[in-house]
């Protein structure tokens, strides 16, 4: 009985020793899935494009993460989220650039400058993106990989890869100093290729062959994977003119601009919400697109009201960056997503297919931008209104007007 009980206390110590490598591991497995989404970000950040972040992304931070035992659902999500991070914010960004220049001062001549806007919204995204971390930390780590984790590791693991860190570097670096995604990605993809061959990480055949008269390699699979998403913009396009043609957009605005909302600031406001949000939908939530022709209409409304243009443009982008872009089976930030993972599958069969159902769940900063938007919207927070001279103020001068008359 003595030898038994030392031999359990000695077990027992000996589990209790392994908790704080265990606790060690989660956090490691946590914090990849967390810098993945401020990776992303700074990428989308510096170049202005969501789509080229997640087709950038995917290939280089998706299967390290799901090898290391991040959860591959939340793992993506991250990705989406810093994707859409950088769109809302960038300064070079089609979405921050439409937004600014359709909305018009009522004071003065002019639009909304770029950098006003950009100076006020980042606190929106900011806020969102922190408390996005913190459930990309808590969840990010439930990932299946850690189950078999020896024995996947084992099979794809090689030390070699630690060197192709220095491709990446030089994306992140390219894509910060030149804020654009193609020079970047070309640079990526030249020094990688060549840091490669000269490793010995892959070989000629790697980058294009013909196997059984087959075109083969990771530059025939990169053109196959965009044929699907070409086609779908294409398809969007034709959407949007019909929409336009139609007068159907104009019916959904007209509902819109005559309802009883449109007589409160607060109440303006959640139009242009919804209006932005309806617009995204019809359009598959391509949200450059749909600023553009919701823009206009907007404008009107948020003029009626003296809101300041810094204001509804950032209710246009932001919101356009938050629902929208989760909804399944209308989003094609959704549909891209799962190309991209769709596409890893024959090359890493470690990959499983994602449900996009749980993919909009976990696309945390869109969902929490959302929140904040809406916060914002019922409170009052962040609600500017144009001075005599077209400079943000507080307090509404027309309200105060009338107060005085």
């Amino acid at each position: 009985m003595g030898n038994d009980k030392k031999i359990l206390e000695f077990r027992g110590s000996n589990y209790l020793s392994i908790i704080p490598l265990i606790i060690f591991i989660v956090f490691c497995i946590s914090f990849f899935v967390v810098f993945t989404f401020i990776a992303t970000a700074i990428i989308s950040s510096a170049t202005g494009t969501s789509i080229g972040t997640l087709f950038s992304g995917f290939p280089i931070l998706y299967p390290s993460g799901i090898l290391l035992g991040a959860s591959p659902i939340y793992l993506a999500g991250a990705i989406l989220s810093g994707a859409i991070f950088g769109d809302n914010i960038a300064p070079i960004s089609d979405t921050t650039i439409a937004s600014a220049t359709s909305q018009h001062y009522k004071n003065k001549e002019g639009i909304a400058d770029v950098g006003g806007c950009v100076a006020t919204r980042i606190k929106y995204a900011l806020i969102a993106g922190a408390i996005a971390c913190v459930f990309f930390f808590i969840f990010g780590g439930a990932g299946e990989a850690d189950m078999a984790g020896e024995e996947i590791l084992a099979q794809y693991t090689n030390p070699k890869g630690l060197i192709m860190l220095i491709p990446v570097t030089i994306l992140l670096a390219v894509a910060v100093v030149k804020r654009n995604i193609f020079i970047a990605i070309t640079w990526g993809i030249v020094s990688g290729t060549i840091i490669g061959l000269v490793s010995g990480i892959i070989d000629v055949s790697d980058i294009m062959s013909v196997q059984d008269g087959t075109l083969s390699g990771f530059t025939i699979d990169g053109i196959k994977d965009m044929l699907g998403t070409v086609g779908y913009l294409y398809a969007v396009a034709g959407i949007m003119g019909i929409l336009d043609e139609s007068g159907t957009m104009d019916k959904i605005i007209d509902s819109l601009l005559n309802s009883k909302l449109a007589e409160t600031d607060m109440g303006s406001e959640i139009i242009i919400s919804l209006g932005i949000v309806v617009s995204s939908l019809c359009l598959g939530s391509a949200n450059g697109p749909a600023i553009i022709m919701y823009g206009p209409i907007a404008d009107e409304i948020g003029r009626a009201k003296n809101l300041h243009p810094y204001r509804r443009a950032n209710l246009l982008d932001g919101v356009a960056s938050s629902i929208p872009v989760i909804v399944p089976f209308v989003s094609s930030f959704i549909f891209i997503v799962i190309t991209c993972v769709n596409g890893l599958i024959p090359e890493y069969p470690f990959i499983k297919a994602i449900n996009p159902l749980r993919l909009a769940t976990s696309t945390f900063h869109s969902i929490f931008l959302f929140v904040v938007f809406a916060f914002s919207i019922f409170t009052g927070w962040g609600r500017i209104y144009e001075g005599p001279n077209g400079e943000p103020v507080k307090e509404n001068p027309e309200k105060q007007k009338v107060n005085m008359a």
